[in-house]
């Protein structure tokens, strides 16, 4: 990891600027950072704020065009953040904004998601939660005004999408949903909140509730109507979106059928890793038997979030001492249980003074009580050691060589999820998965993100199905998933939901995953004798979160 001290450049000033002005922009991306001035506030969802947004994007275009870099750390930045921008007018002029609905990453969520990243510890920090709870409405009816803008163009979401998040926001609506719980539990060390802020805060939970309730009837009885029949969005809205998933551009026919072959390699491994755990059995049979186990099985969310805790731990401080350097800002990764019940696993980034800590958050959906340590040890090296957290919070270290969006934002799904993925892969080598119900169960997760590449292509350029049948569907994707994973339905229909409103997203962990390989591959290759797997990790996560067109010119040249 560099620690060398870098005297900030011009450059460096521009992507700070721009830091700030996405703050500005976007109080929630604030608060997502650590930067809490505007924590009781929200952006401007309508087109108005979009249009000023754009406005913002070219001029720093602009500046970055007449920079010139003093070093290659400048060259990455003006190569990333450049991109990065060119395509936030390119979707633009696509109108992506006008159909920004889906059911786990557009403003719907956004809105209510960000307050659990919110301080609760002080009254000032119940008193920017009063705040921004009553300023939510009025970010609810700009984005509104958006979609409606949407429907005036032609330029609408899925009507699948519109409906489950219809289902979302009913859910926020009810008067014991999230806001009613969250300000009930309101309190502090001290003891309660003055009268006058509980009062205010009960105001403001019943106001997000009720916008929540005019987004649903809109969605119901506006945007349903004229949302799209069909779940794909074609080649060139895909282009565009995978491009931003990957931050590289890819061919995505020969990608497709990669996929195919991918998901059929990973069928057989799994099929030889059965055999061991059932001799003579198939993968069915050797589920049925570790699911059967009791010695694998935790019961409840209380022994998961343990679990989960104590497994992060022990990778923390095993890794650090033989296979990373790993400061001791980053040693801290909290295991979380969500308190939404949606589904998904995820990770939320350290603050920029890692105030606020490296999060890994379970979303247990509604009814789950039993969670299976085979299938889960991987998704802990996943999102936190060494995957998301080591990746993220060294780049949130890494201060005295990178700006501040160089550590909080930069980076695509591809460059992190497919490190994610190359970690699990890692530590699979470096014998933690020397068990073969776990590596059943690493096989698992990568089996899945084998099938979304092969879904998800399909689906959106309605391609001819792998064995011929015809082209690809929404409905068929729901059956085609639950034919490539052991989960119960409720799993595959979120994941397909998410598939189907969110292109290019899906494929990108193991697409990812692929680009890594390749990248360490051919630096293997270049380097030769003098090729250590240690310096490699150690070079590439020191640039930090970067698309993967920049990551590979950076590190090959």
């Amino acid at each position: 990891m560099a620690t060398e001290k870098r005297e900030p450049t011009p450059v460096d000033t521009i992507a700070e600027e721009w830091v700030d002005t996405l703050v500005e922009l976007s109080p929630v991306l604030g608060t997502y950072i650590g930067r809490t001035a505007g924590d009781g506030a929200f952006g401007d969802y309508s087109p108005a704020g979009q249009e000023r947004y754009i406005g913002e994007a070219k001029r720093t275009i602009a500046r970055l065009d007449a920079a010139t870099p003093v070093d290659s750390v400048d060259e990455v930045t003006i190569a990333d953040l450049r991109s990065e921008l060119a395509l936030d007018v390119e979707s633009d002029d696509a109108g992506l904004h006008l159909r920004d609905l889906n059911v786990i990453a557009s403003p719907s969520q956004e809105m209510r998601e960000i307050f659990d990243l919110m301080a609760t510890d002080e009254v000032g920090d119940w008193e920017n939660i009063a705040s921004r709870l009553s300023n939510l409405p009025a970010a609810v009816d700009g984005y509104i005004e958006t979609l409606r803008l949407g429907i005036e163009r032609g330029t609408t979401p899925a009507i699948r999408q519109v409906r489950e998040v219809a289902l979302q926001a009913r859910k926020n609506q009810k008067p014991d949903g999230f806001f009613g719980a969250f300000v009930a539990g309101a309190a502090v060390d001290g003891g309660e909140l003055p009268s006058a802020l509980a009062a205010e805060l009960a105001r403001g939970a019943e106001a997000s509730a009720h916008a929540y309730g005019v987004l649903a009837d809109f969605l119901e009885n506006e945007l349903a109507p004229a949302a799209r029949p069909g779940d794909a969005v074609g080649r060139e809205i895909y282009e565009l979106q995978s491009r931003r998933f990957l931050g590289a551009k890819i061919d995505l026919d020969e990608t497709y059928e990669w996929g195919i072959e991918e998901l059929a390699r990973m069928v057989e491994e799994q099929e030889s890793i059965a055999r061991e755990i059932v001799p003579g059995g198939g993968v069915a049979e050797a589920i049925a038997f570790l699911d059967g186990d009791t010695s694998r099985k935790l019961i409840g969310t209380d022994a998961l979030q343990k679990w989960m805790q104590e497994t992060s731990d022990r990778a923390v401080a095993e890794l650090g001492a033989t296979q990373f350097d790993i400061p001791d800002e980053i040693r801290t990764l909290e295991c979380m249980i969500a308190p939404t019940q949606e589904g998904g696993i995820y990770y939320t980034g350290p603050t920029d003074d890692f105030s606020r800590p490296g999060r890994m958050w379970w979303s247990v959906p509604e009814g789950v009580t039993e969670f299976d340590t085979w299938r889960e040890l991987t998704t802990v090296y996943h999102e936190g050691v060494p995957g998301h957290h080591l990746q993220i919070g060294q780049a949130v270290y890494n201060r005295a060589k990178l700006n501040t969006w160089r550590r909080q934002l930069a980076g695509t799904s591809g460059h992190a999820e497919g490190w994610a993925l190359y970690a699990e892969r890692l530590m699979e080598q470096l014998g933690y998965l020397d068990d073969p119900a776990d590596r059943l169960g690493m096989l698992d997760g990568q089996r899945l993100r084998a099938a979304r590449v092969v879904l998800d292509i399909g689906v959106h350029l309605e391609k001819q199905l792998p064995e011929g049948s015809g082209p690809w569907t929404g409905e068929y994707a729901f059956e085609f998933l639950g034919q490539n994973v052991n989960m119960n339905d409720g799993f595959v229909r979120f994941e397909v939901n998410r598939y189907l409103g969110w292109p290019g997203q899906a494929p990108s962990y193991k697409v990812g995953q692929r680009i890594w390989e390749q990248i360490r591959d051919e630096y293997r290759a270049r380097e030769g004798a003098a090729f250590d797997i240690r310096d490699f990790h150690r070079r590439a996560l020191d640039i930090g979160g970067v698309g993967l067109d920049t990551l590979k010119k950076t590190l090959l040249g």
